[in-house]
């Protein structure tokens, strides 16, 4: 397999936990606005919609839909994302974990709340990166930030959804700290975007991201969660876990081996999408 990224790219993502990637996906914008089009005319039924207190414009959020929306599957399996995260991760094998749109039309005012990505999942394991790609110019005022370096804190946090509500009331975590009002205490990185760049990130990390408040523009974003060696099923009891997979039989401990997981590159290997999925 043909070495896509430079060393220089895959030591700041160990090293910061998040890199930017430009232009790696160019060529994918006009599919993957065609897919998150269909999605969003028919969208899951987890699908949330959040507005500001002003009654702006929405803030709209799906998931797990690249079993039906053809143009994901054909990114998922067809993009050099896999290839892409077998390098970032420095991994053997690439899964898919789930996709996640985001789009936040103009005048949406509600930010995405300071997070990890960790917290929210079935899964556990050393190897994990998002691809957060942008189908819109995003500018650095409303840009995805990052705090550099928090991959490394050990330390996970309570997960909330994106209205600030806690997940999981009583999970036995600590709030994340209040990064907005003490700012300059924190390495915080963003970047300007063009459509089909991609922000490159580990699920530990912390991130958010401020409101759309645009009067005309709109930043939809397609963020592809992959895993590598090493991550398994965590399940525990008690706890909501988002997206939810109601489905899964698998044990705490098991090996991601199910559907809903399908292997992505193996040895270097790119491995065709499945005919259908159960």
């Amino acid at each position: 397999m043909a070495q896509r990224l430079d060393q220089d790219t895959i030591d700041h993502f160990y090293r910061d936990g998040v890199t930017v990637l430009r232009g790696v996906f160019r060529n994918w914008v006009d599919t993957l606005r065609a897919g998150i089009a269909a999605n969003m005319a028919d969208p899951n039924p987890n699908a949330r919609i959040y507005r500001g207190d002003d009654g702006g414009g929405r803030f709209f959020v799906d998931y797990c839909s690249w079993h039906r929306i053809a143009e994901y599957k054909q990114f998922i399996f067809e993009s050099p994302a896999a290839e892409i995260g077998a390098e970032l991760m420095q991994s053997e094998r690439v899964q898919l974990f789930h996709e996640h749109i985001l789009v936040k039309e103009a005048q949406a005012g509600v930010p995405t709340p300071w997070h990890q990505d960790m917290p929210y999942y079935c899964i556990d394991g050393p190897k994990t990166l998002s691809l957060w790609i942008p189908l819109d110019a995003v500018p650095r005022e409303r840009t995805l930030e990052f705090v550099a370096g928090s991959h490394a804190w050990d330390k996970r946090f309570r997960p909330q959804r994106f209205n600030g509500e806690p997940l999981n009331a009583h999970d036995g975590l600590e709030d994340i700290p209040d990064i907005d009002n003490h700012r300059d205490d924190y390495p915080i990185v963003g970047w300007d975007l063009e459509p089909g760049d991609a922000v490159a990130f580990d699920y530990r990390t912390v991130h958010g991201a401020p409101p759309n408040h645009s009067a005309s523009a709109e930043r939809r974003a397609f963020s592809l969660r992959l895993v590598g060696d090493g991550v398994r099923f965590a399940r525990h009891e008690g706890i909501v876990t988002s997206p939810p997979f109601p489905n899964l039989t698998l044990q705490h401990g098991d090996e991601l081996v199910a559907d809903e997981f399908p292997m992505l590159l193996e040895n270097s290997r790119k491995i065709a999408a499945p005919e259908a999925v159960t």
